[in-house]
């Protein structure tokens, strides 16, 4: 397969890196990391001047190469991530793009494209994480609305979201796979409350959300009613096959941030050392193949649980290296070094976006037909 740019995307490539090169100096300085609301009017600031220069519907209405030539050289100019726009420019948004009716389509793409509103995710539950489908959120039928009760935690951007791509059960008879609808709940609804939660890392971007008898208007439904989970498996395609692009890219330059600090403090001596960062780079480079692949693909498919799991173990054993290299002078030990900070993060990416286990047992069954367990 021939992966080289053909003339338009050397051209659209050049144009990209020139307007970034223009744009990028100057923009605000980025908020403190616990400034929620400076945060979300940051990311979506960054999102409205993409949208203003032709770039805002990149993640879903560009050509599979396009929208990698955009991941790759946003990344190394080092401009903003997504951000607080995470879930509705990866999850919500290209799951309403491909799922939505016309009028959900109209009523919500466009405000994630100029900046404007933001979402959060409403999956697990705190006895539903790997075992997704075993949520108990209840949502009960009342004329043209659900009344909507349970909990949700891991809830990303919560605090500062506008709408929320929430799992509920509207059949409780039906099989735990069967029993459950898409729901895009506003985050201002009556009945919500909202406790941010603390990582391991100091941040705080995710949250427990609680919901009593909360009304959520049924033409907020995407697909059918208790046709929820294979909506969901859409967003899940998306999550893990495609959302992580630009942290491959990201964790290629960190690779060679790594070798060139090895240089310099002397740790390039370690041959050990030296032949895991060379398997590092055979990883990241085959991984960055996939995800090309991946993003190649019209619908995400199982594709993305190799690359999620591959790549979450991946980043770990990167930021494993980097504790290697900073071991002289105890520098492994500095949490205000990004490298270690992103050390503890790296941790929670064999659990989040369905665990490692999970991916196992997706890749055993739909890839190699293997039986399910029992």
């Amino acid at each position: 397969m021939d992966l080289a740019d053909i003339p338009e995307e050397a051209e659209f490539r050049a144009r990209l890196r020139e307007w970034l090169g223009k744009v990028l100096p100057s923009l605000p300085a980025k908020p403190s990391p616990d400034d929620w609301p400076g945060r979300r009017a940051y990311d979506l600031g960054w999102q409205r001047t993409l949208y203003d220069a032709g770039y805002g519907d990149v993640h879903w209405g560009a050509a599979p190469a396009v929208r990698m030539i955009f991941l790759e050289e946003t990344e190394r100019a080092g401009a903003p991530y997504v951000g607080a726009n995470f879930v509705g420019l990866l999850h919500a948004g290209p799951t309403i793009a491909a799922e939505g009716n016309e009028d959900q389509k109209a009523r919500w793409l466009p405000p994630v494209l100029r900046g404007e509103e933001v979402w959060c995710q409403g999956f697990s539950e705190p006895d539903a994480g790997s075992d997704l489908a075993a949520l108990r959120t209840r949502a009960r039928r009342d004329g043209d609305h659900y009344v909507v009760s349970g909990a949700k935690i891991w809830t990303s951007h919560a605090e500062v979201a506008d709408w929320c791509e929430l799992l509920v059960r509207t059949d409780s008879e039906a099989p735990k796979h069967r029993g459950i609808t898409w729901l895009a709940m506003p985050m201002d609804a009556p009945g919500i409350t909202v406790r941010p939660l603390r990582t391991l890392a100091g941040s705080n971007e995710f949250a427990e959300v609680f919901l009593d008898e909360v009304r959520v208007p049924v033409a907020n439904r995407v697909g059918d009613e208790n046709d929820g989970w294979r909506v969901t498996m859409v967003t899940l395609s998306f999550e893990r096959g495609t959302a992580f692009v630009g942290e491959v890219v990201a964790c290629r330059r960190v690779l060679g941030e790594l070798a060139r600090t090895a240089r310099e403090n002397g740790r390039w001596d370690d041959p050990v050392l030296r032949r895991r960062l060379g398997r590092l780079n055979a990883e990241f480079r085959a991984l960055w193949r996939l995800t090309q692949w991946n993003v190649s693909e019209a619908v995400p498919g199982v594709g993305g649980s190799v690359f999620k799991l591959r790549y979450s173990q991946a980043r770990q054993e990167l930021y494993e290296a980097a504790a290697e290299v900073l071991a002289e002078g105890g520098a492994a030990l500095d949490l205000d070094h990004p490298w270690m900070l992103d050390r503890l993060s790296s941790l929670s990416y064999t659990i989040a976006a369905g665990t490692s286990q999970i991916q196992h047992s997706i890749v055993a069954e739909r890839i190699l037909g293997l039986p399910k367990g029992r």
